[in-house]
């Protein structure tokens, strides 16, 4: 059985994502299924990162993203690629850090709550297989070192995660 393991609030970024990437080590060792491991993945960052109110995956299907496994409120079900934070990062193909939603032109309001995002492109293998989402309903939440601790956490999620099977990249 997996328990999560809380830091203090005084532990610094750098203790954090350091203890977040062990724990997702662990979580995922010896499970192939993206799907899966995308849920475990979310229930960790919504636990353990703090000051979130949406923590999830979507994955390209076919010219778009499409809501995966994830924490938190209803959210928006397709997003077409170049449209949004999300979809931003997919053609960009790098990691997008908003400090204020309002201000980011074509921004997509799934949650009226959210104030700033931080969105990873899922890259493997030169393709890009989807984005991991993260929402704060506080402005300026996430920084360069949220945006480096989340980069490696995708590469540990891709590294244990068969995205051959069912689905679709760009």
């Amino acid at each position: 059985m997996f328990t999560l393991t809380a830091l203090p609030q005084s532990a610094s970024k750098q203790d954090l994502y350091a203890s977040l990437a062990q724990q997702l080590t662990g979580l995922l060792h010896g499970e192939p299924d993206a799907i899966a491991n995308a849920a475990n993945m979310s229930a960790l960052l919504y636990d353990l990162l703090p000051d979130l109110n949406w923590a999830g995956f979507y994955f390209m299907r076919g010219s778009g993203l499409v809501l995966g496994p994830f924490q938190g409120k209803v959210a928006c079900v397709r997003i077409p690629v170049g449209r949004g934070v999300c979809g931003t990062a997919v053609e960009r193909r790098e990691s997008v850090l908003v400090p204020d939603v309002h201000a980011f032109p074509g921004h997509i309001a799934c949650d009226s709550a959210s104030r700033s995002e931080l969105v990873v492109p899922l890259i493997k293998d030169g393709k890009v297989f989807g984005v991991l989402d993260l929402d704060s309903p506080h402005p300026e939440r996430f920084d360069e070192e949220d945006r480096a601790g989340c980069e490696q956490l995708v590469r540990i999620y891709l590294d244990a995660s068969d995205m051959a099977e069912g689905f679709s990249g760009v």
